[in-house]
């Protein structure tokens, strides 16, 4: 029989605080540029890799491919997407880096990226990264050779990783003086050709048979382009907006598919 009185009240059950939304960057940190990509909306940032310290002047923390002032490096990234981050989240970041960068490199980039909290850093090579972002077929051997602002890389990729690279400190930004663009041609081809007596395996000749990827922004140069195809005697393609192809490219590793990292990217997942 019912008395009509209503039952002990059941306990409410908290609701569950929202997630916060964790962005996802690309980052390009050049010599000459930084540059920001984001999955599903594109360019961020592209602007000057400089700082304006309180004592005055301009600084430059990366030069020839190298971080020489982490934490200016960190000032400068902070300045750039600290405020694109919402309060309490924690990103995660594509770093794109020179191939031949190594611990040294990736030691002062997490340094700088610690400004940031991130919860995670992949770091690609800036060779697979730039055929990523040229939509490049990796299911065969590729060289890939990038002209940038202060630095000339080229890389051979075997599916879809770095397996040999070499570098020259020498870029875009040297012409007008002394350097000329023949001078950028013939130092990527001596390194094209380091590559071939550096390989013991036919993947170099092969790459070579398919045509060279051309990518940084000396790829905007025809001079460069043509000059290059005539000194290996080999096809070259320029990339699609070469500038920005190894940024584009570090993009898709945001958004992998399960498994881990693609082949030849290294990922650092940051406490605290």
């Amino acid at each position: 029989m019912s008395t009509g009185r209503p039952g002990p009240a059941r306990p409410r059950r908290a609701p569950e605080p929202a997630r916060r939304p964790c962005p996802g960057f690309a980052v390009e940190l050049g010599s000459a540029r930084t540059r920001v990509w984001a999955p599903g909306r594109g360019a961020v940032l592209d602007v000057p890799t400089v700082t304006f310290p309180a004592t005055g002047g301009v600084l430059h923390p990366v030069r020839r491919g190298a971080i020489v002032d982490p934490e200016e490096a960190g000032r400068l990234l902070h300045r750039l997407l600290a405020p694109r981050i919402p309060p309490g989240a924690r990103p995660l970041i594509a770093l794109t880096t020179p191939v031949l960068g190594g611990v040294a490199y990736r030691a002062a980039a997490l340094g700088a990226l610690g400004v940031l909290r991130p919860r995670r850093v992949l770091t690609v090579p800036a060779a697979r990264a730039a055929a990523l972002g040229a939509a490049a077929d990796l299911a065969g051997p590729l060289l890939v050779v990038d002209v940038g602002a202060q630095l000339t890389e080229v890389g051979l990729l075997a599916d879809g990783a770095v397996t040999n690279a070499y570098h020259a400190l020498l870029g875009t930004g040297d012409l007008g003086g002394a350097t000329t663009p023949g001078d950028l041609v013939r130092a990527a081809a001596r390194m094209v050709t380091d590559v071939f007596r550096a390989d013991r395996t036919p993947l170099s000749a092969e790459a070579l048979r398919r045509g060279v990827l051309l990518t940084g922004g000396g790829a905007l140069r025809p001079e460069i382009v043509h000059g290059l195809a005539a000194l290996l005697r080999a096809p070259v393609r320029a990339a699609p907006s070469p500038h920005t192809a190894a940024v584009r490219g570090a993009a898709t590793v945001l958004v992998p598919p399960h498994g881990g990292p693609a082949p030849g990217v290294l990922a650092d997942d940051t406490a605290g």
